[in-house]
């Protein structure tokens, strides 16, 4: 299997909230494998949204186990943020803005509650470098980006240096 391309911003769909999975079938599957060998492709890819491909459904990947030893591959389908405790400011970046890397608040902790491949529901506690990965990607799913998160444009917006 090959990898998708990458949207890029301004690219609209980026701006549009995706729809609900209702079950997983087969292009669902190949959906989620085509999300995570795209992943796998970027510099740096922790982290991967369906709108980011063009497809707007309610699933996201977060991997960010090549940076947290404690982490795993997470395949959130229909994910939600349950709960969120103590902010932190941290540089982010994003495979569909790749010139730009900016200062975004968030939650330092999360619960997120999402559906597993037979739509059983699942709930983690994630912290640190995980719980900002599965906020970003949650944040595609709602036709968000992560430059919306930002308190100045000017200050907190910086063109990418090096690529991962």
């Amino acid at each position: 299997m090959s990898q998708a391309s990458v949207l890029k911003f301004p690219d609209f769909v980026l701006r549009r909230i995706s729809k609900p999975v209702q079950h997983i079938g087969r292009s669902e599957r190949h959906l989620i494998e085509l999300l995570i060998k795209t992943m796998e492709h970027q510099p740096g890819g922790i982290g991967i949204a369906a709108p980011q491909i063009g497809v707007l459904r309610r699933i996201a990947i977060v991997d960010v186990s090549p940076k947290a030893a404690d982490a795993r591959r997470l395949i959130l389908i229909n994910p939600e943020i349950v709960k969120m405790e103590e902010e932190t400011v941290n540089r982010e970046g994003c495979m569909s803005l790749p010139d730009y890397t900016a200062n975004v608040r968030r939650a330092a902790r999360i619960l997120v509650r999402w559906d597993n491949y037979d739509m059983k529901r699942c709930e983690y506690e994630a912290k640190g470098l995980e719980a900002r990965c599965i906020q970003h990607e949650v944040d595609h799913l709602n036709g968000m980006l992560f430059v919306d998160r930002v308190a100045s444009l000017k200050r907190d917006v910086f063109r990418r240096k090096r690529y991962l």
